[in-house]
């Protein structure tokens, strides 16, 4: 749809991924309508989401996971195994909803149960200001258009120009590098439902099984800072990487690397994470913008939460804004001061949440980040004391809408 000139909306959402999908659809199963802004011309989804219990109860509260229930296997048990003092042990998952979805099945389904004209294609976000008499956040986007909003929701991901604008500091790097991909079997694979992750020197490889026939995997590793840069444009370079990190790995392991979906392939530098100090003192919002997902909570892989506290968030923001600014009718947006003390409280209860997650996170990624056996020694004893269930984020309950 294209837009000219001054355009006005209540609730504009920039971003339409996981968790800009999510949000529009918990405002609109609560009867508010929204916005979404999409740079790109289509909706953009790679890879896959492991979605533990709380990522679970979270869609179920939007709706759609006995959709969802029927594209992926769930998984039963997992197993941790090093190659490097061969030790064996099983992981204690739990007897809650375990598994490991294709993105694009999950946006898939968010956006086909929004209203159509929800998302809007190829709207790129330029600038946000103040307007000085409203005190309403106005977008600038790159077609010329000047959008007027009312309330202003950035889930534009790790590298959010909506929380730039409200000064929300930037992620902190680590130095190592992941692989992911999927690879499909022509008939079953003999992972069954069990989850594998294996260690040997610095490198970890996970498997998760999708389907009968299809599994994905991971490994992480320190960066390799002489790793050609077009390594993360050409599948077969993908591979051939990955291929070296895991060679002294079982056979197994080696060639389903080796067989890889094409498509399904992706290489990733320097994984970000917002820490959980600057989680504490970063505001979040300014008058009625605020932000969510990788945008506020950028994790890394570690504990595999980053998408469903996505999720997460969607219910809780979409239930706070409910019980402040819906005075009837379709539209919602209320007074400024019934946002902004909605946003607060979605902030006050996510904030506690995220940041026992990126500390669980971090800790993690400093162990496998740092040469130093003192602080690898000390983030151990510090997972052991702080998270002695180290799946006990998996049975947090946001709630319902």
């Amino acid at each position: 749809m294209d837009m000219a000139g001054d355009t006005r909306e209540t609730i504009v959402i920039v971003g339409g991924g996981i968790c800009g999908l999510a949000i529009a659809l918990a405002l609109h199963r609560k009867g508010i309508r929204s916005l979404v802004l999409e740079r790109a011309k289509t909706l953009q989804a790679t890879g896959v989401i492991l979605v533990h219990p709380n990522g679970w109860r979270a869609l179920d509260q939007l709706s759609v996971a006995s959709y969802l229930r029927q594209t992926a296997i769930p998984i039963l048990s997992g197993q941790f195994i090093s190659l490097d003092n061969d030790k064996m042990e099983e992981l204690h998952i739990g007897k809650e909803e375990l598994r490991c979805l294709k993105r694009t099945d999950l946006i898939k389904i968010l956006a086909d149960n929004l209203p159509p004209n929800t998302v809007r294609f190829g709207c790129n976000v330029l600038s946000m200001e103040m307007d000085p008499i409203t005190s309403s956040p106005v977008l600038q986007l790159e077609d010329g258009t000047s959008l007027n909003a009312k309330v202003v929701i950035g889930c534009d991901g790790v590298n959010s120009k909506i929380a730039k604008l409200i000064g929300v500091k930037a992620p902190t790097i680590f130095n190592l590098l992941t692989i992911r991909g999927i690879t499909i079997y022509p008939s079953a694979h003999k992972f069954g439902n069990e989850f594998k992750m294996i260690k040997k020197d610095d490198v970890i490889f996970g498997v998760t099984p999708m389907t009968t026939n299809r599994v994905f995997w991971f490994l992480t590793t320190k960066y390799i800072s002489e790793s050609d840069p077009k390594i993360s444009k050409s599948h077969k370079l993908i591979v051939n990487a990955a291929c070296e990190l895991v060679k002294d790995f079982p056979s197994s392991i080696k060639e389903m690397v080796k067989n890889c979906s094409p498509e399904y392939s992706h290489f990733s530098e320097c994984l970000k994470l917002q820490t959980p100090w600057d989680i504490l003192r970063t505001q979040y919002r300014v008058g009625r913008v605020t932000v969510a997902g990788d945008a506020m909570h950028a994790m890394t892989p570690f504990i595999a939460q980053g998408g469903s506290a996505s999720l997460e968030d969607a219910v809780v923001l979409a239930r706070c804004l409910t019980g402040k600014t819906v005075v009837g009718g379709p539209s919602g947006g209320g007074s400024k001061m019934m946002v902004e003390e909605a946003f607060d409280e979605y902030l006050k209860e996510r904030k506690q949440r995220v940041m026992r997650l990126s500390l669980q996170s971090y800790l993690l990624a400093k162990t496998e980040e740092t040469s130093s056996k003192f602080i690898k020694f000390l983030c151990i004893v510090l997972m052991v004391v702080l998270f002695p269930d180290s799946f006990i984020h998996t049975r947090y309950d946001c709630g319902s809408l």
